[in-house]
């Protein structure tokens, strides 16, 4: 049996009726029975059912419609932007980016979502601690996974899973080779994280630090035209100084 802080990955990409995620179910089960037995005893037995209310809030699915535009890049979490900032990413992409990171708080809906269609070229999970995910640090030293996507027209992007103080589980739902269309759910992490989005050069964000986002709908960066005397200057990104 996995641990806790293990990071499961199936070979297809799940499909589900309800617009909730499977891995509530084992935390919403339990209270329910529980309450349902306690109710027999005594009408005290009802507050057993407050965790398994919460656990349907956490563990929500909505649908989410993607808006059109190739080339697009939505946000793969909900929740609020804490830092954009440039820095060279070492591990897949091997080139200057700029990071875009979002906090996801245990109100926020936590499915994770794939910000553009592509090919996943590589996941790799890595242990860690369990700082605050809204802090910088948690980019560095939190448990995380990282997955390195390519789109059709060889544009590279990459997105960081990160666990968080409450967060101790972080699934992951695709693999190398996977092409998951935007918006596909690819994953989720359990009570309060954070997801960073590394995007190179041909990237633009179009977020600010403290906006709200949502998963999937929320448009976080553009791509630029291939050819850079068409390419609008940047004017720099937004740093721990605009939080």
């Amino acid at each position: 049996m996995a641990s806790d802080s293990s990071v499961v990955a199936s070979v297809h990409l799940p499909t589900r009726r309800l617009p909730l995620a499977k891995e509530g179910w084992p935390f919403i089960l339990p209270f329910v029975a529980l309450g349902g037995i306690l109710m027999v005893w005594t009408p005290w037995g009802a507050l057993a059912f407050a965790p398994a209310l919460f656990s349907i809030w956490f563990f929500r699915d909505p649908r989410r419609i993607p808006p059109e535009g190739d080339a697009l890049l939505v946000s793969p979490a909900d929740g609020r932007v804490v830092l954009i900032q440039p820095i060279h990413e070492p591990l897949f992409l091997k080139r200057n980016c700029t990071r875009v990171s979002i906090f996801m708080s245990p109100m926020n809906v936590h499915v994770n979502r794939m910000p553009r269609a592509g090919q996943v070229k590589n996941v790799r999970y890595s242990e860690g601690r369990f700082h605050v995910a809204s802090k910088e640090i948690a980019s560095k030293d939190n448990e995380q996974n990282a997955i390195h996507v390519r789109c059709d027209d060889g544009s590279e992007f990459m997105l960081v899973q990160i666990a968080g103080i409450l967060a101790r589980r972080i699934i992951c739902d695709v693999r190398p080779g996977q092409q998951p269309r935007t918006a596909d759910r690819i994953g989720l992490i359990r009570f309060g994280s954070r997801v960073d989005l590394y995007l190179p050069d041909d990237f633009e964000p179009c977020v600010s630090v403290g906006q709200k986002v949502a998963a999937g709908t929320t448009v976080v960066a553009t791509q630029e035209p291939n050819d850079p005397s068409s390419r609008r200057p940047r004017n720099g990104v937004e740093g721990a100084s605009r939080r």
